[in-house]
């Protein structure tokens, strides 16, 4: 037992304590600007977050996924927020979406997970990254103004985001944070290499932060042109829990509309924390999976939480699961010690938080976005051959036109019509032979003939020309559609005045006279 404890004590302090440190600092700028864009207080996101570390990881059986507030739910809680009138009201929502997630789980409902194509995940997960880099660009050259989790990464070439504006651009970039990206980016770089693992004592989001904090402090005390704007720096108020807004439960049944937004944000939810779980058990080495069933409780708990104590909906994020992976967790506990560390910074140091660049957090976020649309996984797609290709690459151009669930749901629909056409060859093989001048035709079936091979089939036989011999063996098939049976039975019977001499083997006939 003594030896097993020192075993998970030093497993943690090598493995799990590094990498809760460098998802927190992944987390808080989501957790911040989440809360934004959804037009709710700053408080509820880091809330999230801390409930997404705290509850969420500990009920969850994923050892590598982390749960917090997700972007793909910013556009429906920013619309819920204004119909329900207040936050408060709001809130009930999020308590119900939360116990409807706990329902889907305890019906056992989690198992759609498995009928996603591994080829929409790779894409899911090429174009979160893909979004993550374009939308942290702007703020690793020091641009304080866009809204950078709006719908649609097109959004950002807009005539009134930065690229469509270089005067306003430059109003609002300085060069002091450029040069602090250039230094994190490539200090996380080398870190990246085999010989500064070995000599790596800091994580390296902690040791990105030191370093660009105080490159900041180095230009503010020479009063130089390079010194970082408020504007550029985190931004996190000295009491914010003291903003903390608790739900209105008087009014839970006072109107439609905020159990319709609990079962919409609940359903999104379980979708999202479904797409993500499988990303990562794809990205964890160990080949650990997840029990998606009590995902979606622990999921349904953590919203019920967020629900009572102020926080916006949360799911599993692709984004703080992958830096939790690049930073070599090992177990759940690295989820949980980003919930303690995002704890205790916005209660006992929010003046030090608020002394990190912007441009330091976005640089850890480009890299954890480039790994996770490396060009490595773009001609690995290519090599598997057009089946494959093609529904990954039209889910990445569907999620960036508009969002994740629209993204996977076409490149769901795309994987499924490959299966289909690959159906309608596979399930039947026509021979063509000559015996004494008669053209011989023999068709036969396979395993599984169904109605969708009722076209093609349909097709093939009017094919078959007058005065042939054709026959049809279904003895090796373990089922047989009745639309199947339905079209050869009719061609039998009108094949006598084609002068087409039909054999049936191991194929019932149906009566065609019967039916109207």
């Amino acid at each position: 037992m003594k030896r097993r404890l020192r075993y998970l004590r030093l497993n943690y302090l090598r493995h799990d304590l590094p990498a809760g440190l460098s998802v927190f600092f992944v987390a808080l700028p989501l957790c911040l600007g989440i809360a934004l864009a959804s037009g709710a207080p700053l408080s509820a996101g880091i809330l999230s977050g801390i409930v997404g570390g705290l509850i969420v990881s500990l009920i969850s059986g994923s050892a590598l996924g982390v749960s917090g507030p997700a972007a793909g739910l910013t556009t429906v809680v920013g619309a819920s927020i204004i119909s329900a009138g207040s936050f408060e009201v709001f809130l009930l929502s999020v308590i119900i979406a939360g116990v409807f997630q706990v329902v889907l789980g305890a019906l056992r409902l989690g198992v759609i997970s498995n009928y996603f194509p591994s080829a929409v995940i790779k894409g899911m997960l090429a174009a979160i990254g893909i979004m993550l880099m374009g939308k942290q660009i702007p703020v690793a050259m020091g641009y304080d103004q866009p809204d950078f989790w709006s719908s649609g990464f097109p959004s950002l070439f807009k005539s009134s985001s930065f690229f469509g504006s270089v005067h306003n651009f430059n109003l609002h970039t300085t060069r002091g944070a450029i040069l602090v990206s250039i230094v994190s980016i490539l200090l996380l770089i080398l870190l990246q290499r085999p010989f500064a693992k070995k000599l790596k004592v800091l994580p390296s989001a902690l040791l990105v932060v030191i370093v660009a904090i105080l490159i900041n402090l180095l230009f503010s005390q020479a009063a130089s042109v390079y010194s970082l704007k408020q504007t550029q720096l985190v931004n996190i108020p000295d009491h914010l829990f003291s903003s903390i807004r608790f739900p209105d439960l008087t009014k839970i049944f006072s109107t439609q509309k905020i159990w319709q937004d609990g079962l919409v944000i609940g359903l999104l939810a379980s979708l999202e924390t479904l797409l993500c779980v499988e990303a990562i058990d794809k990205l964890d080495v160990h080949n650990r999976v997840t029990p998606v069933n009590r995902e979606l409780v622990a999921q349904g708990i953590g919203n019920i939480c967020c629900g009572l104590v102020g926080a916006i909906p949360l799911t599993a994020v692709i984004v703080r699961g992958s830096a939790n992976v690049d930073a070599g967790g090992r177990t759940k506990l690295s989820a949980f010690t980003h919930g303690v560390f995002l704890l205790l910074a916005v209660l006992l140091i929010p003046f030090l938080l608020n002394k990190i660049p912007n441009a330091a957090l976005a640089s850890i976020l480009l890299i954890t976005g480039y790994n996770l649309a490396k060009p490595k996984l773009f001609r690995n797609m290519w090599s598997l051959g057009w089946k494959q290709f093609i529904p990954f690459i039209l889910t990445i151009a569907i999620i960036l036109q508009t969002d994740l669930l629209i993204g996977v749901s076409v490149g769901l629909l795309m994987s499924i019509y490959f299966i289909i056409r690959n159906n309608f060859k596979a399930e039947y093989k026509v021979q063509r032979t000559k015996k004494h001048e008669t053209e011989v035709f023999y068709i036969k079936l396979n395993t599984n003939v169904t109605f969708l091979n009722k076209v093609n089939l349909k097709d093939a036989l009017d094919k078959i020309p007058a005065y042939s011999i054709l026959t049809i063996d279904g003895s090796e098939s373990d089922f047989i559609d009745y639309d199947i049976l339905e079209i050869i039975s009719e061609f039998r019977n009108k094949a006598h005045d084609r002068h087409i001499e039909v054999h049936l083997q191991g194929i019932a006939t149906v009566n065609i006279t019967a039916i109207h």
